[in-house]
């Protein structure tokens, strides 16, 4: 029996989106602030250009009317792809304008993963964004078949498929202008039921799945993320992951909608430090990468200050990860704690924060992945709470949240505003509410694999929740290992701790089957130089650095350290250091930095074997 509370607000919610589109919202908030700043993308002389509401409005209808002029057919999609910038965002609601269907594709899939996506969405448009994403597209190019037109943001190739988004805008411009009410016609037909965009799941095993998503089930989503966030309207924000992952796509193109929020665009990940020091967000989602990344420069940057410097950072932030830890579910810190949080804040921590440009920052949070304990602990030292949050492509981003009043580090926190969670019988979390996928494009057997008849949607991990409703995960379902004793054995937790070291990237575990735990890990590439040369150790590369005897050394102790915090049958007993990174580019992680096991599993299925010999 659903809880009569989650039914009751399930339905407030439901009639206060009833029959919006983001058509009506985008058409409102430009009515309502034209004035306000939408979109700023970085300019030659290290500035911003930047287009407010009414100009974004006005340039989505131009758009609108640049693709109906090119043949898109109602629900027709347009595939996208091309770095973050207000090209991208205005692009895909020009197609939702025009009465069609955005599809951002991940910029790392392979040329095969590529042409696979643009037949299965059936995209008769495809915009992006120069050279190195045509050569993506080249498989789908060179055949038969595949999208009949191709705008190309620079360096669009010479032929009658091809056109440069200077010529698309202009006939944009100059259709609007011939019967503007059309456009505004093909926007007004836009239903709460329509596909609003279809993403495609980043594809750890097989195929990408499509997953259509609906204006009524995103709208659900924007309201009951806001109500959990509670930010202030008219705030600064970074859109910098890719808008083929779902959370991006809420948090930085479609909740900026409704909180005339200024969204900043950061086209290039190696920028992005120097992007949160110019626009000090309010907001800041992450995923467990960035925050490593960011917690381990940080690490390394403490490492080089005279020791005294050391010793009052450490102790400033004893006593704010003493203060955060005090404020979780049901806790109160005393009032000893607080003062001497505030001492610390006053001396230091604020200005930690303010050099990282989180000094305006109201709600941070992370997702995708497990978030190491530790790294949640390192933030909230410097009197930053980081939460975890918890969702799927399929379920529109996420459906349990901590906010910033309710929150128990460690777990991803309560189901969002109306949503329904449960524990299966078998420990899979299951889930149910109006932000969920009607079901996996072209894939019956999949969506009913998904999605029971109960509606209830299966997200593959298994979990638990606790006496005050709040959710915590194991491990993906199908990622367990069974030992040969039979012992059951969440990977994830293991890597976690492994990672806890700045100088571990990634790591992988592996057992399944077999006698005992172990280990194949990488070094982090931006870290693992910095701290070898605080240590005194001269290299080349970085392969040569994984096979320094004092990188080994220490990794070893990281490997201990980790052991220290698991049961014995947990505990890694051998491990193997690799001489390179992993990234999406070479395939072991997916686009959303998760691990490809099957792909990590076969490509290095010697080194694993080699270390269960004898």
């Amino acid at each position: 029996m659903a809880d009569p509370r989650v039914i009751a607000e399930r339905s407030e919610i439901e009639a206060e989106i009833a029959g919006r589109t983001i058509c009506d919202q985008l058409k409102l908030t430009a009515e309502r602030f034209p004035d306000a700043p939408a979109y700023s993308d970085p300019a030659p002389d290290g500035g911003w250009t930047t287009l407010t509401y009414a100009e974004a409005r006005h340039r989505v209808l131009a758009i609108a009317a640049g693709f109906a002029a090119l043949g898109l057919g109602p629900g027709e999609a347009v595939a996208l792809m091309m770095v973050n910038r207000s090209e991208h965002v205005l692009a895909d609601l020009g197609a939702v304008h025009a009465g069609g269907v955005g599809c951002s594709i991940y910029s790392t899939f392979a040329p095969d993963q590529v042409a696979f996506v643009a037949g299965d969405v059936g995209a008769g448009i495809a915009v992006l964004g120069g050279p190195e994403d045509l050569d993506r597209w080249r498989q789908v190019l060179a055949g038969p078949g595949g999208p009949r037109k191709v705008i190309v943001l620079s360096g669009a190739p010479e032929g009658e498929r091809f056109m440069s988004w200077d010529d698309f805008l202009a006939l944009g411009e100059r259709e609007l202008a011939r019967d503007p009410a059309a456009v505004e016609a093909r926007a007004a037909a836009v239903t709460a039921g329509d596909v609003l965009s279809v993403l495609y799941t980043s594809g750890t095993t097989g195929d990408p799945k499509g997953v259509p998503l609906t204006h009524a089930g995103i709208f659900y989503e924007v309201v009951g993320t806001d109500r959990l966030t509670r930010l202030p309207e008219r705030g600064a924000q970074i859109s910098y992951l890719t808008y083929a992952h779902i959370a991006e796509r809420v948090l930085s193109l479609y909740l900026p909608l409704f909180k005339i929020s200024h969204t900043y665009f950061c086209t290039d990940m190696a920028q992005l430090g120097a992007v949160l020091g110019q626009v000090k967000p309010v907001l800041f989602f992450g995923v467990p990468r960035v925050w490593e990344k960011m917690m381990a420069r940080l690490q390394a940057l403490l490492g080089t200050q005279p020791q005294e410097q050391q010793d009052q950072v450490r102790a400033a932030m004893a006593a704010g990860l003493a203060y955060v830890e005090g404020l979780q579910y049901g806790r109160t810190p005393s009032a000893e704690v607080t003062a001497a949080y505030e001492r610390a804040d006053a001396a230091l921590l604020a200005i930690i924060r303010a050099m990282i440009g989180f000094e305006n920052a109201r709600w941070l949070a992370t997702a995708a992945a497990p978030m190491p304990l530790e790294v949640q602990r390192f933030f909230a030292g410097l009197g930053m709470k980081v939460l975890d949050v918890y969702g799927m492509t399929e379920t529109s981003g996420a459906f349990t949240a901590n906010s910033d009043g309710e929150f128990k580090l460690g777990t991803v926190g309560r189901p969002g505003p109306g949503v329904e969670v449960r524990i299966a019988a078998d420990g899979e979390i299951i889930t149910r509410s109006p932000a969920n996928t009607p079901g996996y494009l072209h894939r019956p057997d999949a969506t009913a694999e998904l999605i029971d008849e109960d509606g209830w949607l299966h997200t593959g991990d298994v979990g638990s929740i606790d006496e005050d409703g709040f959710v915590s995960i194991l491990d993906r379902k199908k990622e367990l290992i069974i030992t040969a004793g039979g012992e059951n054995i969440s990977p994830a937790n293991t890597e976690s701790y492994l990672k806890e070291h700045p100088l571990i990237g990634q790591a992988l575990v592996h057992g399944d089957r077999r006698p005992y735990v172990v280990a194949i890990l990488t070094l982090d590439g931006e870290v693992a130089p910095v701290w070898a040369r605080g240590h005194g150790i001269e290299f080349t590369t970085l392969a040569e650095l994984a096979a320094h005897p004092g990188v080994l050394k220490e990794v070893e102790a990281a490997v201990a350290a980790a052991n220290g915090k698991l049961a014995r049958v947990q505990q890694v007993k051998k491990w193997r250091l690799l001489p390179d990174e992993w990234t999406a580019e070479t395939f072991e992680l997916t686009p959303s930095l998760k691990l490809k096991r099957r792909v990590i599993h076969a490509r290095y299925a010697e080194v694993i074997d080699a270390m269960y010999e004898g």
